[in-house]
């Protein structure tokens, strides 16, 4: 099969939609923006109007209830991220009576698909099967911990770290002193109770002072942390998807990951303007492979996934595993096609024919990918400072984000369960070979300035890798 060819690729969409054609789907648990692209997806697809379980109205564009049947669940509101995602799952399984109502009215057979985040887990809701979902052995290897296990068994290098009980001070402080190359060390949690990301559960650290503070932070929250050499350079990721004869290796994103007043990491959004050196990008891709093949062999796994790491002098030095369809793998298919993306994820998390092979996907993707270019800053504020959806027009000098009627950006803020999300959507912002640190960068400041959303100074990480 040839997806470069219109026709071939509306066959392989035919195939996919298989799945959702003239069925009811329930989507949710999300911000109600964060469900436009899944109602998107299914219309397309042949679905029945479908069900959305939403929890806040979030930023950006919403489906109404003529593209939707909405129904909204009450949350707390989250002080962080991953309190908000670690409740995804028992949300689902402890609906409000008045929800499972209005569920059982639009599928009082029980048929209809779930189609969840990859927070939640696979095992049926009331019956319905779930689609998107992981396994929870799937979900044990995003601990930050056992990372490096995986990095040794498929051979890729990695920096030296040591796991240390939070129990134990001494030993911690012994091994912050020893892996510490002259720019402090990261401590990171492991998941006892949970997903943890978004660098909440990560800290820089360089002196007693801050070790301390991380010590205390981390001493209720975890059992062990990983110490590693604090390392320089751009932060990325690479991406694949577990096929039934292999993995697709796909390029690299840049993660605007910033560094913040006192040593803080600021998450971002992702973009794929940026190219690095092209050996670089070979060994990444085959990191994908290798990592594939073993997460298949060990756990049977299927669908998307990433690896985060940074670009450092010395090469790719990979430092986490997302198994899931990750943020990256988003980014990837909004630059090409995020309906066959997403309706190829939910086809495989439920263990059906995906219609296409590795190279077939490869051969399509990889060109187009390298031709369309994305980038996508995003900002989670952490403070309630837009009531309703906001959107900005705003020009880019290359420093700084003015407001300008004319500008061919636009920022949306909106409300979300732990305070406001930001993002600007724009393709041609950036040119090829430009990073989306400098430009998330400035969209925080612009944050700061017009709204007081408390992010602080924040810089982009150098780009200190200058071989090929």
């Amino acid at each position: 099969m040839n997806l470069s060819d219109p026709t071939e690729r509306a066959y392989w969409r035919r195939h996919l939609s298989g799945l959702v054609a003239g069925r009811k789907v329930i989507g949710g648990i999300a911000p109600l923006a964060g469900l436009t692209d899944l109602v998107t997806h299914l219309v397309g697809a042949g679905a029945q109007k479908p069900l959305l379980v939403h929890s806040s109205r979030g930023a950006g564009r919403v489906p109404n209830e003529e593209e939707a049947h909405l129904v909204t669940v009450e949350v707390a509101r989250y002080a962080t991220m991953t309190e908000e995602l670690r409740d995804h799952d028992r949300l689902l399984r402890e609906l409000p009576s008045s929800v499972r109502q209005a569920i059982d009215a639009y599928d009082p057979e029980r048929d209809a698909l779930w189609c969840v985040g990859p927070f939640t887990s696979s095992e049926p809701v009331d019956g319905r099967t779930v689609a998107g979902g992981r396994e929870p052995a799937w979900a044990a290897l995003e601990d930050k911990i056992v990372a490096d296990e995986i990095w040794d068994a498929v051979g890729f290098p990695r920096s030296e770290r040591r796991v240390v009980e939070v129990s134990s001070p001494d030993i911690l402080e012994a091994a912050s002193h020893d892996l510490d190359l002259g720019s402090g060390v990261v401590w990171v949690a492991d998941s006892r109770d949970g997903f943890n990301g978004g660098g909440e559960y990560t800290r820089w650290v360089a002196t007693v002072e801050e070790r301390q503070e991380a010590l205390d932070f981390f001493k209720s929250r975890c059992d062990r942390v990983r110490v590693m050499p604090f390392l320089e350079g751009v932060p990325c990721s690479i991406h694949g998807i577990v096929l039934p004869d292999g993995t697709a290796a796909f390029r690299p994103v840049e993660l605007a990951i910033l560094r913040g007043e006192g040593r803080r990491f600021v998450y971002g959004g992702q973009g794929t303007t940026w190219d690095p050196p092209e050996s670089d990008r070979a060994e990444m891709r085959e990191l994908v492979r290798r990592t594939g093949a073993l997460l298949s062999e060990r756990v049977g796994y299927r669908g998307g996934f990433g690896i985060d790491g940074i670009l450092t002098a010395d090469g790719f030095r990979p430092t986490e595993i997302n198994p899931r369809f990750s943020g990256g793998l988003t980014t990837l298919g909004r630059a090409l096609d995020l309906s066959l993306f997403r309706l190829l994820q939910l086809n495989l998390s439920v263990g059906r024919d995906p219609g296409v092979t590795v190279d077939e996907l490869e051969a399509w993707a990889l060109p187009a990918l390298d031709r369309r270019r994305l980038a996508q800053p995003k900002a989670v504020v952490d403070r309630p400072v837009a009531e309703e959806p906001l959107e900005i027009a705003l020009s880019w000098d290359g420093v700084r984000l003015h407001r300008d009627p004319k500008g061919d950006l636009t920022l949306v803020v909106g409300p979300n369960p732990m305070g406001a999300f930001a993002k600007i959507d724009t393709r041609d912002a950036l040119a090829v070979g430009d990073r989306i640190g400098p430009l998330n960068a400035a969209m925080m400041r612009f944050l700061d300035e017009e709204f007081d959303a408390g992010f602080g100074p924040v810089e982009p990480a150098p780009d200190v890798r200058t071989s090929t």
